[in-house]
């Protein structure tokens, strides 16, 4: 982990960040020098940081070390830009002087295998901001996993779909796209797909979807930065049909977004 001058980041950077976990972050694909959604990102990096910490984030910086990782990058890789305060303590200081950390890793192939999830019932804390809190969806990830899961699926307390423990979710009821509308966070990889299918001439709806209303749909699609879009092959058990066709259509509708050079 850096910081934005390319320096290695210190002891003193990261304690506070370990010991109160108060931050926020993006994480996005970065392949060939160039991000889909670049413009996205920094928007919620700004946005976040002005929620977080009251303060305005130097996203000119941002940019030119994220392109530093893309000089030095052979392959593509999905890189996370983190932003706290190593003066963070349990007094909560009025004033906070954030800063951005970035870290890196090899980026998952671009055609993963379909996902078999499991729900739990889990709001996560202040959804609209992408926080580094990730306590909860971690455990019900390795929980899930612990069960012979890939992942999670997180429900409200009235059985409702909200989003995965990283991604957000689609479904597909034969004649549109249908994104639950829930408490979760807008997802630009999501965000992306909706403009790009609509572009194309392919209806979306955003409405409440319960559980079983999720495993009656023709189709379910999970989105983020790092995969792109991903089939899910089973909710609980239950197997849910993956449409070849359907799913070339979505992933051939996200590659054509253009990608933004650093």
């Amino acid at each position: 982990m850096t910081r934005l001058d390319g320096t290695p980041a210190t002891a003193d950077d990261l304690s506070a960040l370990a010991l109160y976990n108060y931050g926020h972050f993006t994480a996005l694909r970065v392949e060939h020098g160039r991000v889909r959604g670049l413009a996205l990102h920094l928007r919620r990096l700004a946005d976040d940081c002005r929620t977080l910490f009251a303060a305005d984030l130097d996203t000119v910086a941002v940019r030119a070390a994220l392109r530093r990782v893309a000089d030095r990058s052979e392959g593509p890789v999905t890189v996370r830009v983190t932003v706290c305060a190593p003066e963070m303590s349990l007094d909560c200081p009025d004033t906070l002087a954030p800063v951005a950390l970035i870290s890196t890793r090899p980026a998952p192939p671009d055609v993963p295998p379909p996902l078999r999830l499991a729900t739990a019932a889990h709001v996560r804390d202040l959804p609209e901001v992408k926080h580094t809190a990730l306590f909860g969806t971690l455990r019900l990830r390795r929980d899930a996993r612990r069960r012979g899961f890939d992942d999670a699926l997180l429900l409200d307390h009235d059985d409702r779909v909200q989003e995965g423990t990283t991604f957000n979710v689609c479904g597909w009821d034969g004649t549109r796209l249908l994104w639950p509308r829930a408490n979760c966070l807008p997802g630009v990889t999501a965000r992306l797909l909706r403009d790009a299918a609509a572009a194309a001439g392919v209806p979306s709806l955003d409405a409440p979807v319960t559980h079983d209303e999720l495993l009656a749909l023709r189709g379910v699609f999970a989105t983020n930065a790092a995969f792109g879009v991903r089939p899910v092959a089973a909710v609980d058990g239950t197997a849910v049909p993956v449409d070849g066709e359907l799913l070339a259509t979505l992933r051939s509708l996200y590659a054509g977004v253009p990608a933004e050079p650093l």
